[in-house]
């Protein structure tokens, strides 16, 4: 991963809070290394569990586990919103041909109401269907 992409993901991430020194355990992995980790089985689409120790980047569940808690804590969305600022800033966005659809929106009035399907009962009655 580039310096560049490192200095701009690097302050969206949570602050760490240090170990209490009763309880040390393992050392934590470097968020970086964490990162590749993630970039890494992202790109090569691998199961998690297959991420090679072999290059540094700790486990594939460490990897999978700061994900999750990346995600929860929105640094991905932060980092998107900052990404269009700067491409907005710099004129590189074609707003003309941005889409927005229900999956970003909330309906705020909602729509039509479904008309309401009638039930197909047989009249027993009659002996009709």
């Amino acid at each position: 991963m580039s310096d560049e992409l490192w200095a701009r993901i690097e302050p969206l991430l949570p602050v760490v809070v240090p170990r209490r020194s009763d309880r040390p355990g393992r050392p934590r992995l470097d968020d970086r290394k964490a990162l590749c980790g993630i970039l890494f089985v992202l790109y090569t689409a691998i199961p998690w569990e297959f991420l090679p120790q072999e290059l540094g980047f700790g486990s594939g569940m460490t990897c999978w586990r700061r994900l999750r808690d990346w995600n929860a804590a929105g640094v991905w969305e932060r980092l998107h919103e900052n990404l269009l600022a700067e491409l907005n800033a710099a004129g590189q966005l074609g707003w003309s041909r941005a889409v927005v659809d229900g999956s970003h929106l909330r309906a705020m009035k909602g729509g039509p109401k479904p008309v309401r399907a009638r039930s197909i009962v047989p009249d027993l009655a009659r002996n009709t269907i």
